[in-house]
């Protein structure tokens, strides 16, 4: 059964949403329509995308939920065909008789497990009172008591659960010799202090690249171009190989203008000289020189922003083991080697004919690597004491809690011994209700295979042609379908109907389906299945009549539940129909109230849905009285609400006298605000028909619903039915015979 339905953040439902608590075998939830009803027949039918939604089922059991709505009518009657209800309608009485036996056996297994279940969990409650009274208890007369002196010794275990299991985890491994108090104080006042921190080694710096491009020969190499070509003579002896290499660049292949003389002069001839003299080898020794000289850089540049970083760190670490003074004064020396070397490497790229050479970076990174070997071995030193340090400090919280458990051992026993008691019994009761779960799955499998050997769906089309014609009709019934296992619904002429039905026909069989799917099954297996039902507004688009049809054959199935016969278990009914609401949840006329019944009522406020409970109580007395109950609810503070209730409350009273026009009462009111507020308030009374569609209103500037109760108020009291204004609003004064009357 279940016990609590939750939902929000879906729908009209915010991220509050609405707890439908206290849920019995019998539940009405009455609501507008839009207040979000489907949205909870929809999530009870199937949960997913109800990420935010949740049911509680009681002891933790969950029965099938069997769902009445809009969506049921679309999945069961939208295909021309319609499953099959199996029930025992072939079974002879002596199967019958064998099935119900083992159905009752089953009940009783079932109950007997409930309570092995319920016995669990009130065992399982009970130990987890005595662990939080034993961790209170631990809390207060330990960690409270040792808080300042001990406290350190505590990390780690400094709230009250972790608390707890430190102390049941120290008494069970704890073999530290005991100190005396006066011992384990005097270490605390040596070791519990500022605790030597541990420091991380610097990376050592590795720079044989960095040497082994600095001494590479290409840099004193005088690269000029072949020695053998005619035009090589004269280009070393002006000694223009680089800025005739530079020129290379703008001779235009079929262009003979020369690019610096602007003369007739570049030959094919001259072209080829040009390439035979800067060759191949030439080529090669250029693409080193770049190829080197971004390698150097990347490097050097990587190595001074490293450093550059250590030098930082360093300089903020309070504990720092490197010579920072020196380690700067060597970093900046670098730096401006690093800046010297580059400009050198550029002349070089532009220049490859000139000879360079690179200013050694060794000495200085040299330097800086012995600072960071040095500093190393003062950390590897200071760690090794920190260790050492750690080792006395976990020595010393061992006897801590050592000395605790002592203290306080009589109580540790005493609780180890009950709470090792209850979780054995837990432990066999767990048994205990696994071996009863197998035996109600065995005994269900049983009865469900008896169960698929005498089941049919003849006895199903039978009872909803039976209930058809008893309730008037006559032109269409219920057949079997071509298809084994399914039905159709077929005129008397035998052409099928589906698509020729009203919309009221279809509701009805609808949910005269659904009531035979309710008591049977949609397979052999599932006939004797506990289930749940959840109907959502079942007399849509039926006639008067009809409605009580409904009601009536709800009524049968709620005395069923009432009286724990059959296999539904729970009914939840959602309407937004006063009338049916009445029908279908009136017991007689002298009991109002059902120990197995509750009532409820969903109100859409704004944009938001939100639900008032009323216990065992009917709230829904008449539709007049509904809008006055509505008018007195402090939850309804939406203006165009307020204003609609007051229009309909006004309609249906004075209605009934009929002597009143627009203007007489308009013209009672002396200002023009409350003359605005009456005419948009009485404006359906006269001729019957309104005068405006129903969800249309008027909205006037300043409007509050203080205004309009006011007014509102004033009507019945300018017209002499203060007295019925009063009584309706239930405020107690002296009601005169006529207002009572009427």
């Amino acid at each position: 059964m279940i016990e609590k339905i939750e939902v929000k953040k879906v729908a009209s439902y915010d991220e509050t949403g609405i707890k439908i608590a206290n849920l019995k075998k019998v539940n009405f939830i009455y609501g507008a329509n839009g207040c979000g009803k489907t949205t909870i027949s929809n999530f009870l039918h199937d949960k997913t995308n109800f990420d935010n939604c949740s049911i509680d089922w009681k002891n933790g059991q969950e029965l099938k939920t069997l769902v009445y709505n809009k969506e049921f009518r679309l999945r069961n009657f939208g295909s021309g065909k319609i499953g099959g209800v199996f029930t025992l309608g072939e079974a002879t009485t002596e199967q019958i008789t064998a099935i119900n036996e083992k159905v009752e056996a089953l009940k009783v297994i079932k109950a007997d497990g409930a309570k092995k279940r319920e016995t669990l969990n009130t065992q399982i409650l009970k130990k987890e009172k005595l662990e939080n009274d034993f961790k209170e208890v631990t809390w207060t007369k330990i960690y409270k008591k040792y808080e300042t002196t001990f406290k350190e010794a505590f990390t780690g275990s400094l709230q009250k659960e972790s608390f707890k299991n430190k102390l049941l985890s120290e008494f069970s491994s704890n073999t530290k010799a005991l100190l005396s108090f006066d011992e384990i104080t005097e270490k605390a006042k040596t070791i519990f202090g500022k605790v030597p921190q541990s420091i991380t080694l610097i990376n050592v710096i590795e720079f044989d690249r960095i040497i082994e491009i600095e001494n590479n020969p290409i840099w004193k190499k005088v690269i000029v171009g072949k020695a053998d070509v005619d035009i090589a003579k004269l280009i070393q002896k002006l000694n223009i190989n680089d800025w005739v290499n530079q020129g290379r660049n703008y001779i235009q292949e079929d262009n003979t203008t020369c690019p610096f003389c602007q003369q007739e002069t570049i030959s094919e001839d001259f072209k080829k000289q040009l390439e035979d003299y800067f060759d191949e080898t030439y080529l090669n020794d250029l693409n080193t020189i770049k190829t080197l000289k971004e390698e150097y850089n990347s490097l050097m540049n990587n190595f001074v922003n490293e450093l550059n970083n250590l030098e930082t760190n360093q300089k903020s670490f309070p504990d720092t083991k490197l010579n920072i003074d020196r380690f700067s004064a060597y970093l900046k020396t670098l730096i401006g080697q690093n800046t010297a070397n580059s400009e050198y490497l550029n002349n070089k790229t532009k220049e490859p004919s000139r000879s360079i050479e690179l200013i050694s970076v060794k000495e200085q990174l040299d330097l800086i690597s012995d600072l960071i070997v040095n500093a190393n071995t003062e950390i590897t030193k200071h760690n090794d004491i920190v260790a050492n340090f750690a080792t006395e400090k976990t020595s010393l919280i061992q006897s801590i809690w050592k000395y605790i458990i002592e203290e306080f051992k009589t109580d540790i026993v005493k609780f180890n011994a009950e709470n090792n008691g209850l979780q054995t019994g837990n432990t066999a009761l767990q048994s205990q209700l696994t071996a009863k779960l197998k035996e109600y799955s065995d005994l269900d499998i049983e009865i469900k295979n008896l169960s698929k050997n005498v089941t049919s769906i003849q006895p199903t089309i039978n009872e909803i042609n039976r209930l058809l014609k008893s309730y008037g009709f006559l032109s269409f019934e219920i057949v079997p379908s071509s298809e084994d296992g399914f039905y159709q619904i077929q005129r008397e002429d035998g052409t099928i109907a589906e698509a020729t039905l009203s919309e009221g026909e279809i509701t009805f069989i609808t949910f005269l389906y659904y009531l035979q799917l309710a008591k049977g099954g949609s397979s052999e297996e599932t006939v004797n299945d506990e289930r749940i039902l959840v109907i959502d507004d079942p007399i849509s688009s039926l006639d008067s009549n009809v409605l009580f049809v409904v009601s009536t054959l709800i009524k049968d199935i709620i005395k069923s539940i009432k009286s724990e016969t059959g296999n539904i278990k729970q009914i939840i009914l959602l309407t937004h129909n006063v009338y049916f609401h009445k029908e279908v949840s009136f017991i007689d006329g002298r009991t109002k109230f059902c120990a197995k019944t509750n009532f409820w009522i969903l109100r859409k406020n704004e944009k938001f849905t939100n639900i008032q409970f009323f216990n065992m109580e009917n709230p829904i007395k008449s539709s007049y009285e509904l809008l006055w109950q509505e008018l007195k609810n402090e939850n309804v503070k939406s203006s165009i609400t307020v204003q609609n209730i007051m229009r309909r409350i006004i309609e249906n009273y004075f209605k009934l006298f009929g002597k009143y026009g627009d203007d007489d009462l308009i013209q009672k009111f002396t200002t023009k605000e409350e003359q605005e507020i009456c005419s948009s308030l009485i404006s359906w009374i006269n001729d019957g028909s309104h005068s405006i569609n129903d969800d249309l209103f008027v909205e006037l500037q300043d409007r509050t619903i203080e205004n309009y109760k006011k007014v509102f108020k004033d009507i019945f009291v300018l017209t002499n039915h203060e007295g019925h204004f009063n009584m309706m609003m239930g405020i107690s004064e002296l009601i005169n015979t006529e207002e009572e009357i009427v």
